[in-house]
């Protein structure tokens, strides 16, 4: 079980918990705001963008390159972006801090 924090465009801490499955598929069952998951996980559409802590960004580690080819077309992308469609689920997660993409 992890309990992943997501911080809204409005500046809201949204905590919400999850066991398997995908970072965005949590977001979009717990009605993040601001991930809508569009393309349904597939790493086609950056509708999942997130921001990572700096300080835990290790915990999810490198995008990979289609992931990087997808934040290139995002204007809001830094270093510490992902699409969380792409982050899976586990322990190790446990007080990961997102911030949605704006």
């Amino acid at each position: 079980m992890a309990k992943i924090t997501f911080i809204t465009q409005d500046k809201i801490p949204v905590v919400v918990e999850g066991e398997a499955g995908s970072v965005m598929a949590l977001a979009v069952e717990n009605n993040i705001a601001g991930i809508d998951g569009d393309c349904g996980g597939v790493c086609s559409c950056a509708t999942c963008h997130v921001h990572v802590a700096q300080e835990q960004f290790a915990l999810v580690g490198e995008a990979s390159e289609i992931e990087k080819d997808m934040l290139e077309l995002d204007d809001d992308a830094n270093e510490y972006s992902r699409l969380c469609c792409q982050i899976d689920i586990t322990p190790a997660l446990d007080g990961l801090v997102l911030t949605v993409a704006g």
